[in-house]
């Protein structure tokens, strides 16, 4: 009997995912293992790759379309089974897989046509947001060159695509200015994204539910530059700022364990070792990527798995393992140039650390005014895990480790 295909839970708890895009047309042949279409979740897109071998007979979603976790998509074909078993299928699962109105020829018809036009059909890699915004300005994907990862089609591509258009549509005479609308009438609407969409929702509900208490520290940075400096000398791969921050506040929740925990509605949990969560920006929002144990790993190990996590990120190509879950946030905003900012805690995690860029300021040593090398940072605390003193001992120890950074890489 034919089969049916089902929207799989490519993320934990996740009730809905979106069929982004097919990769198979209908009659084509699906190998074992075999990519069938895209699945974006809300943070990030995965593959859908076949159970068993077969010819994808009809597909039952439109691409782009939201659907609920165990829902048929499609129907395969295995064995030499013919079209006529599919609405048998279909009404034994309940009715609940219709057929869309553009498919009203017979499904003979549509897997001669879908062979026909598979035979040109080339895989378009692009991130979500940019298939959003090409479909708004009627842009084919399929002629534009991608500049992210792997010749990924990304926001920027489908910008500069879109005023190459505009200048090339415009007339040569110039023409008596049309009558400019009001600001407040000019706009443009884009789709939210499943993950726009649950970002949104978690930092509202973080926001009003957890009761944030904030801690500001000023950390010295002349010896970890120099520090810096002397590896990135001799080293292979260039170690960042950030990667030394990670580093401390790992070891800082080594030395403080009563700070490395989170809050439930039943219990406080204990987290065991330091999984350190980083802030990544994507086109598509804000995402997490987690370094596992890093108050167990060498400096060097901790950049490799930051880089390679956060080019991940920006193509959509994480795991659902490697950013769901983490005992602490770090947010680090300095290389845009930001001073000081405040952070909302990402739940169940207690706290979350925004960091400030380095900066030349005056500061008084030994009685003497000089200038010095100053970093910001401010810690987000949920007051229900964490109390003041228990937050202010952890800020101490990072702080520390900081301003005498031979220490955390012992």
């Amino acid at each position: 009997m034919a089969t049916l295909l089902r929207m799989p839970e490519v993320a934990a708890n996740a009730t809905q995912a979106t069929l982004q895009a097919w990769t198979k047309n209908e009659g084509d042949t699906i190998a074992v293992g075999e990519c069938i279409a895209e699945i974006e979740t809300d943070k990030a897109v995965v593959e859908l790759n076949a159970d068993s071998a077969g010819v994808l007979a009809r597909r039952l979603v439109a691409a782009g379309q939201d659907v609920e976790v165990g829902a048929p998509i499609g129907v395969l074909l295995v064995n030499g089974e013919t079209s006529a078993d599919i609405d048998a299928l279909i009404a034994a699962a309940g009715g609940g897989a219709q057929v869309p109105p553009a498919k009203a020829e017979s499904a003979g018809q549509a897997m001669v046509a879908a062979k026909a036009a598979s035979a040109q059909a080339t895989r378009i890699f692009a991130s979500p947001l940019a298939r959003r915004l090409a479909a708004q300005r009627g842009l084919d994907l399929a002629a534009l060159r991608g500049s992210g990862p792997n010749g990924r089609i990304v926001k920027r591509d489908i910008e500069q695509a879109a005023t190459a258009a505009a200048a090339a549509s415009a007339p040569a005479v110039a023409r008596p200015a049309a009558p400019q609308a009001k600001a407040s009438d000019a706009f443009t609407e884009i789709p939210h994204s499943n993950m726009r969409r649950t970002i949104a929702r978690r930092l509202s509900e973080s926001k009003a539910t957890i009761p944030h208490f904030y801690l500001t520290a000023d950390c010295r940075m002349e010896p970890l530059l120099a520090l810096r400096a002397q590896i990135n000398a001799n080293a292979p791969r260039k170690i960042s700022v950030n990667d030394f921050i990670v580093r401390a506040v790992a070891v800082a929740l080594r030395e403080v364990p009563a700070a490395n925990v989170g809050w439930t509605d039943t219990a406080m949990r204990q987290y065991p070792q330091a999984d350190i969560a980083v802030a990544v920006a994507t086109d598509a929002g804000l995402i997490t990527p987690i370094v596992r144990a890093a108050d167990t790993k060498p400096l060097s190990v901790i950049s490799a798995e930051i880089a390679d996590l956060a080019t991940r990120a920006r193509a959509s190509q994480l795991r659902p393992e490697e950013y769901q879950g983490g005992s602490f946030s770090v947010s680090n905003l300095g290389m845009f140039g930001v001073s000081e900012f405040s952070a909302i805690i990402n739940p169940p995690q207690a706290a979350i650390l925004a960091v400030g860029a380095t900066q030349a300021v005056p500061v008084v040593e030994g009685g003497a005014l000089k200038a010095g090398q100053v970093m910001r940072c401010t810690l987000s605390v949920d007051h229900r895990a964490i109390d003041g003193a228990l937050a202010a001992q952890w800020l101490a120890a990072f702080k520390r480790l900081l301003e005498n950074p031979l220490s955390m890489l012992i």
